[in-house]
Order: structure tokens, then C-alpha cells, then sequence
């Protein structure tokens, strides 16, 4: 069977993404399926909007995980990217660690990486390569959604898939069997309902 490609866009705080990761890499269990993971901005998406108190606060604070998840990617690859989300999402998410400084550190320890790669969590001198990547995102997608995004290839992405709890087994596969043919059709573009529950990690 013919490998599948899917690239999964998310910021590392967004509990949506995370629940679409575990989804993406359970459907990997069950089907011949590639994940590969790329960065996106939730702080760069949300620069210079009109936010309530609070949500500015975390969106300012946003920056900061993103910027040492971007230094892991360029230091050793999509891999690392990729473990490196999984461990803080597991610190942060799952763990429920509150400070996103201390759960990217945590995150560096448990997938093994430099430590020294946390120095980027103060440093806005990447903050640019993000604003481009979000960039990037946008004109994949649009303007109107923020994250998860995922592609399936040939230049067309998607908001979502929004779920709780992260499918398992061959209902996982089944759901990517799904949206994966369901991006084929040109003039698909959403599918929703209302949401009746949060984020549920277990």
C-alpha cells in the first residue's frame, strides 16, 4: 500500500492540536501514513487584534514555547520537532503544568534534546520566521481559523479536525480515511456542529 502524507500545522499551547496530533499518530498505527509536523503561530496570527484581557495575555505569553520548538526543529530536524511536542503537550496538556516555561523545559529533559535550547523561550529574534510561517498557513487555509491546520498535499488544507478524545485504533484510521477523501473534492470546505465538550486527554 502507497504511503499516505499528511503534515499536521499547530502551535504547541493549542490543546485542539494536541488531541489531532495523538489522533494523526494513532491513525499512523492503522494505516500506511506519514505525519510530519510543522510550526504555526498563534501569537503571530493574533498580533494587532482587538482581544479581550486575558486571551491577550496568553497570546503574548504564546511566543515563548513556539520559539524554543522552532530552535528544536532547526537544530536536529523534524524528529526532534515532533518529540519534543509530544513531551510538552504530556507536561502542559496531559500533566496540566501551567507554566509554559517550566513545561518546555520539562519537555526538552524527557525527549532528550539540548537544554540549553530554552534560551530561545526570551529570544524575539525568531519571532520574524514565525510571522512567516503563520503567513504561510494563511495562504494555505485562510485567515478565518486558527489551529489545528492540516494538508493532505497539492496546496489545500484545513481547519480541524476538532475532536475529543483523540480517536484510537481503526476509528482512527477510519476518520483519516475520511477527511482524506474529503480533500479531494474541490469544492469541499467545512463540516461542523456544535462542540458539547473540552479538551479530554485520556
Amino acid at each position: 500500500m502507497t504511503t499516505r502524507h499528511v503534515e499536521l500545522f499547530f502551535d504547541p499551547i493549542c490543546p485542539w492540536a494536541w488531541l489531532t496530533s495523538r489522533w494523526l499518530l494513532n491513525a499512523a498505527q492503522v494505516r500506511e501514513v506519514e505525519v510530519t509536523f510543522s510550526l504555526m503561530s498563534l501569537a503571530a496570527l493574533n498580533e494587532g487584534r482587538d482581544l479581550d484581557a486575558g486571551y491577550r495575555r496568553s497570546m503574548d505569553d504564546a511566543w515563548g514555547p513556539t520559539r524554543v520548538a522552532l530552535a528544536v526543529e532547526n537544530a536536529g530536524g523534524n524528529q526532534d520537532l515532533a518529540d519534543f511536542y509530544t513531551a510538552f503537550g504530556q507536561a502542559y496538556h496531559v500533566g496540566g503544568e501551567s507554566d509554559r516555561r517550566a513545561a518546555a523545559v520539562a519537555a526538552l529533559a524527557s525527549a532528550g534534546l539540548e537544554p540549553g535550547l530554552i534560551e530561545a523561550y526570551g529570544d524575539d529574534s525568531s519571532d520574524d520566521t514565525l510571522r512567516s510561517k503563520q503567513k504561510a498557513v494563511v495562504e494555505l487555509v485562510g485567515d478565518e481559523v486558527g489551529t489545528p491546520v492540516i494538508s493532505f498535499g497539492e496546496g489545500r488544507a484545513y481547519f480541524g479536525p476538532v475532536i475529543s478524545p483523540a480517536p484510537t485504533g481503526e476509528e482512527a484510521g477510519t476518520l483519516f480515511d475520511g477527511l482524506e477523501a474529503m480533500s479531494q473534492v474541490d469544492g469541499f470546505f467545512e463540516l461542523k456542529r456544535s462542540r458539547t465538550v473540552g479538551p479530554i486527554f485520556d
